[in-house]
């Protein structure tokens, strides 16, 4: 039996965590998967009634009971310096120690690309976000704050162990699915220590995976390319900042942040999948969240325990929907969040049966 926590925290995530959860379900019927879902309420609600964000012994119970978590959005303008997001999300990813934030880019319909004579022969490939380090530790300070001689400092932090790691994970990937060329980016010609670390761990991985063509790019550049020519880029690796941006970028080239899913994951241990979409309060409620992203972050969920093709499923039954445009507003649809979500289950069930 695989244990799943669902937490579908703020705004629209309480809208399309429950639409997954009933996906999982269904297909978990169809296929005789043995799935269980327990739910918690962490999130803004929670955190204004009683001061609750995550309490240590609920990251004890996820380890040590749980193969994964369904997570839907964080977020709440009732909390203005979102200290509840941060103390739910960051601490999860930190102190299960996830260190890598996987990122796929994966354009569903040439009509959704923002580029010119580009479509889904070139935008499709994986991001690997380097997710426990970097500038997100919160390492830093201020000096003489509120005049007008206030210093902020923020730390980059990278270690060895970390760096190498996601570097691998990347080529471990690529390796996997075929892949011959991965691209590591950082800005190691301006952060020459942190950056340094980058290059030597990635040259000393060239030896051993002698197979792939390890490449670099500057992040700067790197950006630039994926809107010249996004079809360079099957497997990129980087540190969480770059990340970070680099990874909205694809969502953007994929078709918006409606598509975009991602897996949280430390190999052999509990993985945390998120549509990256965000709590989006101004839609909240009114039906127009896209639960697209949650599913592709489902059949993420889906081969993180090991059932690829129920995965795979889960993916041709949102291919038919975009196909046949049964879409909420963001991407040109005119159909609600429940309608969208009945469609692609509607799709499941007669993929499952056949």
């Amino acid at each position: 039996m695989a244990r799943i926590a669902v937490i579908p925290g703020d705004g629209i995530g309480k809208e399309v965590a429950p639409e997954g959860v009933k996906l999982l379900e269904q297909i978990a019927a169809l296929r005789g998967l043995d799935l269980q879902f327990n739910h918690f309420d962490y999130g803004a609600d929670r955190f204004l009634a009683d001061g609750t964000t995550l309490p240590p012994e609920a990251i004890a119970d996820f380890r040590d009971n749980y193969q994964a978590i369904l997570f839907g959005a964080v977020g709440d303008p009732r909390v203005p310096d979102s200290r509840h997001a941060r103390e739910i999300l960051l601490a999860l990813r930190f102190q299960l120690d996830l260190y890598v934030n996987l990122r796929p880019v994966k354009l569903l319909a040439d009509r959704f690309s923002p580029l010119r004579n580009k479509g889904t022969k070139e935008i499709r490939g994986v991001f690997f976000r380097e997710n426990t380090e970097g500038v997100y530790v919160d390492v830093g300070g201020t000096y003489k704050q509120g005049t007008p001689d206030e210093i902020a400092v923020t730390e980059d932090v990278n270690s060895r162990k970390g760096v190498e790691r996601i570097c691998r994970a990347a080529l471990d990937y690529a390796r996997r699915h075929g892949v011959k060329t991965v691209w590591m980016s950082d800005k190691s010609n301006a952060m020459r220590h942190a950056g340094g670390l980058w290059q030597r761990t990635w040259k000393e991985l060239a030896k051993e995976y002698g197979d792939l063509e390890l490449k670099h790019m500057y992040v700067d550049v790197l950006a630039m390319q994926m809107v010249l020519k996004p079809e360079m880029f099957q497997v990129v690796v980087t540190n969480n900042l770059f990340g970070d941006i680099l990874t909205d970028i694809g969502a953007g080239l994929a078709g918006g942040l409606g598509f975009a899913a991602s897996a949280n994951l430390h190999p052999g241990r509990i993985g945390l999948f998120e549509p990256v979409h965000g709590s989006a309060p101004d839609i909240a409620g009114t039906g127009k969240a896209n639960p697209i992203a949650t599913f592709l972050t489902c059949a993420l969920l889906l081969e993180h325990l090991g059932h690829d093709a129920e995965a795979r499923i889960v993916e041709q039954a949102v291919e038919l929907a975009v196909a046949e445009n049964v879409l909420t507003p963001d991407v040109g649809g005119d159909r609600d969040t429940q309608a969208v979500a009945a469609f692609v289950r509607a799709q499941v069930e007669r993929l499952a049966r056949a």
